[in-house]
């Protein structure tokens, strides 16, 4: 066999120490790194091995950080999408990375951005003034933006698995059904991932539960926190729940900020027409508010949490029932802004009639006995539900040990900063895989 190279590891220490090859060949495996063959000699004191020669460099790299004979442990990050979210997710790395540096010995190097026709890569130049390898954060969107536009998912693919990184994970920051296709390729080379995306968690169940199994399989992390309630613990609490034995028998929730912030503002001065433009303006809505204001992202939200909590549902399953005429969602975007205010009149008239019996309206998801269902409700104001601000969101969890008093998580449910918070937490909980 040709193209093979040789690693050995030396030392006194590795005599009589149980578990040594089984770290080594466990690290190895982990980071998608084959073994040809090795040995190990009787002294104790060698283990040699080899790889193919194009692994050599992430086989040391995984082994220094293994073995603690490197000072820093290094996660190299690369994010796709430049928007909203992605460009705060960055601003945000840039902030913190002295700080985990210095703090938690842990480096973050952004070896790739990519927008949808751009990327820049850098994996091998260190910045020697705060010895950050990759990506200079302060410049890249001057570099992003001389970069050819001859960029794609299949060359970005191909660009992350050519490099060949170790401690590597992918970060969505698109709305893109073409990013999420990569996940399981990325997967199965060792990649973790980290999606702001929906699209993936909420698509196919049986495509959902490969990709997890994938990454169990794998030993790597397949991640999506802010897929509901942006940066709120919903879906890690779901996990714990389940992990711990419990069982999780209902979910009742407001899971979108803009509906929330929609109902909330709706006045006899605001008329409905204008909340929903407010919601778009400051940043709460989907680019195009139809998908809001049709509930297709809570529906996508509630199935994500039901299938967390153990129910193997589809998107067909959630019962939906719509508060707008479906008239509304024919046609273009511009169409839909020019017909919103004939609305009007129909909602101030129902914000009277319910503010007289002491009620609001809020838009309700809930997951009873397994069964997905989402629609407006009119709620009395002393429900938690109705005390909700702004663009909040708020769960209930009753389970088997919570069923009197059920659990609670509320908080800011959108908006690019907390979005962007949740992601990079979901980024740094990779870093504690290795």
């Amino acid at each position: 066999e040709k193209g093979l190279a040789t690693v050995a590891i030396v030392g006194e220490n590795m005599k009589r120490r149980p578990g040594v090859a089984g770290k080594l060949f466990s690290t190895l495996g982990r980071s998608g790194i084959s073994v040809v063959s090795f040995a190990q000699g009787a002294t104790e004191t060698n283990i040699s091995f080899m790889v193919s020669e194009t692994q050599l460099s992430k086989t040391l790299n995984v082994i220094h950080e293994s073995f603690f004979l490197s000072e820093y442990k290094e996660l190299n990050i690369f994010v796709c999408g430049t928007g909203t979210v992605g460009g705060k997710l960055l601003q945000q790395i840039a902030a913190q990375q002295q700080t985990l540096k210095q703090q938690n010995r842990l480096i973050l190097n952004v070896v790739g951005i990519s927008s949808s026709k751009k990327a820049i890569f850098d994996d091998g130049k260190w910045n020697m003034e705060n010895g950050i390898c990759g990506i200079d954060l302060a410049h890249y969107r001057e570099q992003l933006a001389a970069a050819p536009a001859d960029s794609n998912t299949q060359k970005l693919l191909a660009k992350i698995i050519q490099m060949n990184l170790h401690n590597s994970v992918f970060v969505d920051c698109t709305a893109s059904a073409d990013v999420a296709a990569l996940y399981s390729t990325l997967l199965e080379h060792n990649i973790s991932v980290v999606a702001a995306n929906k699209i993936a968690a909420s698509g196919p169940y049986a495509d959902y539960a490969q990709l997890k199994q994938l990454a169990l399989t794998r030993g790597v992390k397949y991640l999506f926190e802010t897929n509901v309630g942006a940066g709120l613990p919903i879906i890690s609490t779901i996990n714990d729940i389940c992990h711990s034995g419990d069982k999780i028998l209902k979910i009742e929730a407001v899971l979108s900020g803009t509906l929330n912030f929609v109902f909330n503002t709706l006045s006899a001065e605001v008329p409905f027409s204008e909340t929903v433009r407010k919601a778009k303006e400051e940043g709460y809505s989907e680019p195009d508010p139809r998908i809001d204001l049709s509930g297709t992202d809570v529906a996508r939200k509630i199935l994500i949490l039901a299938r967390e909590a153990g129910y193997a549902i589809e998107a067909s399953d959630v019962e939906k029932q719509l508060f707008l005429p479906q008239a509304m969602f024919d046609g273009s975007e511009e169409q839909f802004w020019q017909n919103l205010p004939s609305l009007n009149a129909e909602f101030e008239t129902r914000r009277q009639a319910l503010a007289k019996e002491d009620k609001c309206m809020r838009f309700v998801a809930t997951l009873d006995n397994g069964k997905a269902s989402i629609g407006l409700k009119e709620l009395p104001v002393t429900h938690p539900f109705a005390r909700l601000s702004g663009s909040n969101n708020i769960v209930m969890l009753t389970t088997e040990r919570y069923r009197e008093s059920p659990m609670i998580i509320q908080g800011y449910g959108a908006g690019a900063d907390v979005t962007a918070a949740g992601v990079f937490a979901n980024v740094m909980s990779v870093a504690n895989v290795w």
